[in-house]
């Protein structure tokens, strides 16, 4: 049986939050291990995901590549996630993927801050616990 921890250790996975509809909505998005048995990801604070997962706390996760397919034989987690927009959680998780992804985590940074002309985005982690 596929874990959450075994699919932290993977370079994309397919994070599916739900619209007040029940409909999923599946995001490709960078994950790494965080805690015993948890896993986190960031993302902008303005996003949909986190205006849905404030809503509702249910996600499902699946392995992907970085175009957000997924495997028709992929496993599937089911979990509870929570959102944090706490300077030390940021720092922590920042910290985590900068670990995990390195090079390419600097290239999408860069990328960010000339697109929005210096600015960072403001970020939130969203913390994935077991359901």
């Amino acid at each position: 049986m596929t874990t959450l921890r075994d699919l932290a250790d993977e370079r994309f996975v397919s994070l599916t939050t739900h619209r007040r509809s029940g409909e999923g909505v599946p995001t490709p998005v960078w994950v790494v291990p965080d805690g015993v048995d948890g896993a986190a990801v960031w993302t902008p604070a303005g996003s949909g995901k986190v205006k849905r997962l404030r809503r509702d706390e249910r996600v499902t996760l699946r392995p992907c590549d970085r175009r957000g397919r997924v495997a028709d034989d992929a496993p599937t987690v089911e979990a509870r996630a929570g959102v944090s927009t706490e300077p030390s959680d940021l720092d922590r998780v920042e910290g985590l993927l900068r670990a995990k992804y390195r090079l390419e985590f600097r290239i999408v940074g860069l990328v960010e801050r000339i697109a929005r002309r210096g600015r960072g985005a403001e970020r939130a982690v969203v913390a994935i616990r077991p359901a």
